[in-house]
């Protein structure tokens, strides 16, 4: 990879979590705060445009109760983003993206490592997987999706995590990696995961900017 793809990387923090770890509350907290851009995994299918190749490569998938290849899905992302950039909603130069459930798993994590330049993991952990089955069923209710209130719904998707999504810990190893306890109100996560940021050396030099 040449030195110009390398400073044309997005300047990127992941939000990594079981489910019910509270990634989508954080992610769309940072995302309205001045120079942070939020993109979670089902924003990206959500605005899928059918009409397209791609759209329509996800549709095949989907209408078969598939999931998508990552290959696929990152390339739904990319198109996702430079729609983001070529609008200005996010201004790579002076923003920081924020990504919450992509990627989900280590193959997309190397699809992406061309895209994004991970400055920092805030890994929410929360061992204690009863309070996390506690606020799945509350959100499941909330939200009148009775069927994933249930406890084999639950427990699935924790497996899933466990499988797939977790190993990208690994995957990112070092001090990028920071661990906060997801149990604690979300505010002190919050506060947790902004004072990981702010230590970072590319924060001081935007700050510097005073953009």
């Amino acid at each position: 990879m040449s030195n110009d793809k390398k400073t044309a990387r997005f300047r990127t923090f992941l939000i990594l979590g079981a489910p019910g770890s509270g990634k989508g509350t954080q992610g769309k907290v940072l995302g309205s705060i001045p120079r942070f851009h939020h993109l979670a995994c089902g924003d990206v299918f959500r605005s899928l445009d059918t009409r397209t190749t791609l759209g329509q490569k996800f549709v095949e998938y989907s209408s078969r109760g598939e999931l998508v290849p990552d290959d696929v899905t990152v390339q739904l992302w990319r198109a996702n983003i430079k729609q983001r950039v070529d609008s200005h909603n996010f201004k790579p130069e002076i923003d920081f993206l924020v990504l919450d459930g992509i990627p989900r798993n280590v193959e997309q994590a190397k699809y992406m490592e061309e895209d994004i330049e991970v400055l920092r993991v805030f890994h929410l952990s929360c061992p204690d997987r009863t309070e996390l089955a506690r606020r799945l069923r509350k959100r499941a209710l909330k939200d009148n999706r009775f069927d994933d209130a249930s406890e084999a719904v639950i427990q699935n998707r924790f497996a899933t995590y466990e499988a797939e999504t977790k190993p990208i810990l690994e995957h990112y190893a070092g001090d990028r990696i920071v661990n906060i306890d997801a149990s604690q109100p979300p505010a002190k996560v919050l506060y947790d995961i902004l004072g990981g940021v702010m230590t970072l050396d590319a924060w001081k030099e935007l700050e510097k900017l005073k953009v």
